[in-house]
């Protein structure tokens, strides 16, 4: 093969098959794959189906604590668990630009491999497109999942909120942000900042099969937007409110220092490997606990409850005794984080 991608890989002909045959198949091989139809014959479902899609454009490609491969992996399987489904399949699409490096494009499938390997998800079925170059920007990639919904998840969903439920964080806010920025040279200085990027399935069902039935109301992770907007898009138009304790809230130093250096909020930079729970107030410690004894959760916390004090608002509430209003993230903060 050659260094690089060239239009031909993208043809359909030959150098596709040899794309697929000395990549693609080596690294995801499997019964359903290996068929290499237009689609894969699943077995029937267990349970009701949950279907998820995302598509990943971080720049750059790699990134302290990650890649576009394992962000691609972990994206859709986080989006598939914390809507209470246990992740089965996924798809797996690229879109390459001509002059990609072949040994990149390697590194980027392996760790594709590696991530779906250990969230324990199959990939069936995928697809390789090339652009000219110039017409893209390397490397996107899209994945969709699919999972089916595990019984302690029956009626999961921002409309299951009371008054009085706890919030809860599973660890640090902004690492995935922060991690990116420095990748980008963004950030003037260099630390140990690294990507929060992880699969979310094995936390999100310990925690559900850890309380009783309907304890967990609503589970997020929160990419885009940070924690802030996600809290947001739980009460705003609602009779509700989310008042958060500053000092409740887990922090990482470096985390901080980057995003003042840059005058950046870490309740606003992307997360990819944190959940965001809300639980009824009399299950909180047992859903805290829970996070705590998996992996990326030894620094959950509950950081707040729900009240009604101020309908459709998010309040962040200081240790001096003042508060201000957290809204929804205004404008593209930080383009290109996933």
């Amino acid at each position: 093969m050659e260094d690089v991608i060239t239009l031909d890989y993208g043809s359909g002909g030959v150098k596709t098959s040899r794309l697929i045959e000395e990549i693609l198949l080596p690294a995801f091989h499997s019964t359903r794959l290996d068929q290499l139809g237009d689609g894969a014959l699943l077995p029937p479902p267990s349970g009701p189906l949950v279907f998820s899609t995302d598509s990943f454009v971080v720049s750059p490609w790699r990134f302290p604590g990650g890649d576009i491969g394992k962000l691609a992996v972990c994206g859709t399987v986080n989006d598939l668990s914390v809507s209470g489904a246990r992740p089965l399949y996924l798809s797996l699409s690229f879109i390459l630009e001509e002059g990609f490096s072949i040994r990149d494009f390697r590194t980027i499938v392996d760790s594709i491999a590696c991530t779906a390997r250990s969230a324990g998800v199959e990939i069936v079925t995928g697809d390789t497109k090339v652009v000219e170059r110039g017409k893209g920007d390397g490397i996107y990639i899209n994945t969709s999942g699919i999972g089916v919904l595990l019984p302690e998840a029956s009626g999961l969903g921002p409309s299951a909120i009371r008054p009085g439920d706890a919030v809860l964080l599973s660890g640090t806010p902004g690492c995935h942000g922060a991690a990116v920025l420095m990748a980008r040279g963004e950030l003037p200085c260099e630390g140990n900042l690294a990507s929060d990027c992880m699969a979310l399935n094995q936390m999100c069902e310990h925690v559900l099969k850890a309380v009783a039935p309907g304890s967990i109301r609503v589970m997020r992770d929160p990419t885009r937007g940070g924690v802030a907007t996600t809290l947001n898009e739980f009460v705003e138009h609602t009779p509700l409110t989310i008042e958060l304790e500053e000092r409740s809230l887990p922090s990482s130093p470096a985390v901080s220092a980057a995003c003042s250096l840059l005058g950046l909020d870490p309740l606003y930079c992307a997360c990819e490997g944190r959940v965001l729970i809300i639980a009824a107030e009399k299950e909180a410690p047992s859903v805290l606990s829970a996070l705590r004894q998996t992996k990326g959760g030894s620094d959950a916390a509950i950081i707040g409850r729900v009240t009604a004090a101020h309908p459709g608002y998010v309040v962040l509430c200081t240790p001096l005794g003042g508060s201000r209003i957290l809204g929804k993230l205004s404008g593209n903060q930080l383009p290109r984080i996933c």
